[in-house]
């Protein structure tokens, strides 16, 4: 493999160019050779995840029979690995000031007309009571680069606000952070401070793209960039979420490119990507998708997800609400396990939906409220999950993955799941959500074992009688 060193921490040696390009050019001359595919398949039937090499020839495949195998096993994994619980969470945008020049991105700094807002901490504690009042519990929350507007203490303020506030039954008990590369010190700050996974999506993984897209600002360092999870985990964060912006570059490289950084992060630190984000190129204030030549359509969409779950079962794969109702549907069922709700991508959006116009960071396609999606994601067979246990109980980084490789997760999450669930259905939910969400917990408690089952029956009554809340596994 072409100057390919998954142990090194040099960005350009396990993110190789020549690696990546020889994978799609060995993709390409296997894509119809059954014996290969078959082969590739049989392995991975194992569920124990595929090479970038591997995954990329099942990527580039035109074989039918093939594909639909593709997605039957994607199918499998998703069930096997996360069962049907689907994990919900919203954005929560600080600020959008920035400093860098990300073409693709309204907040760059030449954009003169877009509505510069930096919430103060009472106006955070007004967007937290919102997001409460609807029922999440879990965020993420985003900013952009600027260490004279937004920094790290600005963030670290922010997060002890957050984790403040009870507001009647609703608490946050669990804060994602989507900020720009930093140094070590400042990741051990971030994890003193509580923060569950820290999200860094690297846009693009072509060097050559990267820099013409980043052509100003301390983004524009590509080596910093795509190296600051190994400075996370050396500062002691072990969950950490990878994503690429699919539509800067050839979708083939990316995905090449993604899974070599969770086979680097697995070699160097024993723990691959907690999270895997697929987000899609929208439009946005001064941002037209037509000037991007690689945006890739629904199906190319659909397989990418199916081959990420594929070769790299473990991971949790997250969806936004860039994508519509129909997309999110489809491929919650062969990979995704968490997505977004009720989700806002301004600056106070929440709070005061209608003074928020011009601060969107991108235009937000599935519009349904949370109880909406809520009760959609129950009609489609799913448990809505609200649960930060595992986070919270210290189950994570190679804790969580051994639980997870071993397909035993499903002996905490489960029963939390249903838990959460409840809290949900008592304190917020709609008439018609309640009835439902109670025909699910019933059905799903008879799946748990006998003392499981004994104990979760009890604490689902505390919650509906005695307003008692947080019990988990």
């Amino acid at each position: 493999m072409k100057n390919f060193n998954p142990k090194s921490r040099v960005a350009d040696e396990f993110i190789s160019h020549e690696e990546i390009i020889d994978t799609l050019s060995f993709a390409d001359k296997h894509k119809n050779d059954l014996p290969m595919l078959r082969q590739i398949l049989a392995k991975a039937e194992a569920e124990q995840g595929l090479t970038h090499r591997e995954a990329s020839v099942l990527l580039a495949c035109e074989v039918p029979e093939i594909n639909q195998k593709i997605f039957a096993l994607a199918r499998r994994i998703k069930l096997n690995y996360y069962g049907n619980r689907m994990v919900l969470f919203a954005p929560l945008y600080l600020s959008n000031y920035c400093v860098n020049s990300c073409v693709y991105c309204p907040y760059h700094i030449k954009n003169k007309h877009i509505a510069r807002r930096k919430m103060t901490q009472d106006e955070i504690r007004q967007e937290v009571i919102a997001l409460q009042d609807m029922g999440h519990k879990r965020l993420a929350i985003e900013l952009g680069e600027d260490p004279v507007n937004n920094p790290l203490e600005y963030v670290l303020e922010s997060l002890k606000t957050i984790y403040s506030i009870h507001h009647k039954n609703g608490s946050i008990r669990r804060v994602n952070v989507n900020i720009a590369a930093t140094t070590v010190e400042n990741y051990r700050r971030l994890k003193d401070a509580g923060i569950g996974t820290y999200i860094l999506f690297q846009e693009t993984y072509n060097r050559q793209s990267y820099e013409v897209l980043h052509p100003r600002g301390p983004k524009h360092d590509y080596a910093w960039h795509t190296e600051a999870m190994d400075r996370a985990m050396d500062g002691g964060i072990d969950d950490v979420g990878i994503g690429v912006l699919f539509g800067l570059s050839t979708y083939r490289y990316e995905f090449a490119g993604l899974l070599m950084h969770a086979e680097h992060l697995e070699a160097v630190h024993g723990v691959g990507p907690h999270t895997i984000s697929v987000p899609r190129l929208r439009p946005a204030d001064d941002i037209d998708t037509s000037d991007f030549k690689d945006c890739i359509n629904d199906d190319i969409f659909a397989k990418i997800v199916a081959c990420i779950r594929i070769a790299v079962p473990y991971t949790g794969m997250i969806i936004s609400t860039r994508e519509s109702q129909k997309t999110r549907e489809r491929v919650l069922q062969i990979g995704v396990s968490q997505l977004s709700g009720g989700s806002k991508t301004s600056v106070g959006g929440y709070a005061n939906p209608e003074e928020s116009n011009n601060s969107e960071q991108f235009d937000v396609i599935d519009n349904r409220s949370l109880d909406e999606v809520v009760n959609w994601l129950i009609k489609l067979g799913y448990i809505p999950s609200f649960c930060t246990a595992c986070y919270r109980a210290g189950r994570t980084g190679d804790r969580f993955m051994e639980l997870c490789k071993k397909k035993a997760i499903h002996n905490f999450c489960h029963p939390n799941a249903l838990l959460n669930l409840e809290e949900y259905l008592t304190d917020y939910a709609s008439a018609d959500t309640k009835r439902i969400g109670q025909d699910v917990i019933d059905r799903e408690l008879e799946t748990l074992s006998p003392k499981i089952r004994a104990k979760t029956k009890e604490w689902l009554e505390r919650i509906r009688k005695n307003n008692e809340r947080d019990f988990r596994f």
